[in-house]
């Protein structure tokens, strides 16, 4: 068992000042260009992939075009799609209605490269934008302990102060012992959700039906004012209620999410993936070229 002398390397220190102020630049270009990103988002060619209407308008000027490629060279597409989204989010944090859940659904769809949806087998959450919270990492196999989750002294660095769970996860352990853990197993608890299942309409009356269609479902979740998007599985339910919060992600799903300092809360959408041949892997997801 690799043993870690330092939870806070130096490095690891380096960056996440170095992370801090690439945030600050970030948000004052976008205090400065976000009104001018936007509307070349929805208006140039790069942004025409983000629309939900299948009528292409007219291309922008030539000189439009080249200020495009010049503002948004080497920059994050899925900062744009934050963009784009953020005309079809309501402002305050509460259940999309439907024609909400059908344009974003076909905006991620699009651009990300795989079907999202926010009904699966007539099945449906209680809702599909709130707010996440941080959740510790969860026991995987009977023995496990918290060392065993950092594969580097950067991971322990990054997720190691999260803790583990006291408690197992909705499902138990990912694996039933050390000798069969596999890589799904440690992929599947590395990018997992908390989901408050128990508040899905039918819950109560199909609880098996639930349980087995819910156990490492697919879904993703995607920061609705950054972009950041990552695909996890459903690992454990919650939070509770009173909590003010409305799913919970691991302590990785919250540092791609950008959401890992701080309050380590924040808005976000999350869908089902429709993915019979389990073709979509877990973890950060960028925004694909445009075909």
């Amino acid at each position: 068992m690799t043993k870690f002398i330092s939870s806070k390397p130096h490095y690891e220190y380096l960056r996440k000042k170095w992370s801090a102020r690439h945030r600050a630049v970030q948000n004052k270009f976008w205090e400065r260009h976000g009104e001018h990103l936007k509307h070349l988002a929805l208006g140039s060619l790069g942004g025409l992939m983000l629309l939900s209407s299948p009528v292409r308008p007219e291309l922008p000027p030539p000189n439009l075009t080249v200020s495009r490629d010049d503002v948004l060279k080497d920059y994050d597409r899925n900062v744009l799609l934050a963009q784009a989204l953020s005309i079809k989010i309501p402002k305050e944090v509460r259940p999309l209605d439907s024609l909400e859940e059908k344009e974003i659904t076909d905006i991620l769809s699009r651009n990300l490269g795989f079907k999202v949806a926010a009904e699966m087998d007539n099945i449906r959450l209680n809702r599909n934008y709130g707010l996440i919270g941080g959740e510790q990492h969860l026991y995987r196999y009977p023995g496990d302990n918290l060392y065993a989750h950092a594969d580097s002294t950067s991971d322990w660095g990054k997720y190691g102060d999260a803790g583990i769970a006291p408690g197992l996860g909705a499902w138990g352990y990912f694996s039933p012992s050390r000798q069969d853990f596999s890589d799904t197993d440690k992929q599947r608890e590395r990018y997992y959700l908390a989901i408050q299942t128990f508040l899905v309409p039918g819950y109560a009356e199909n609880v098996n039906k639930f349980r087995d269609f819910f156990k490492y479902r697919k879904m993703l979740v995607i920061n609705s004012k950054t972009g950041q998007a990552v695909v996890a599985v459903i690992g454990d339910a919650g939070p509770a209620q009173w909590t003010g919060k409305h799913l919970g992600g691991s302590p990785e799903v919250m540092d791609y999410l950008g959401l890992a300092e701080g309050p380590r809360k924040g808005p976000v959408l999350y869908f089902f993936i429709d993915d019979p041949k389990n073709e979509v892997p877990l973890g950060p997801v960028k925004i694909r070229s445009e075909a």
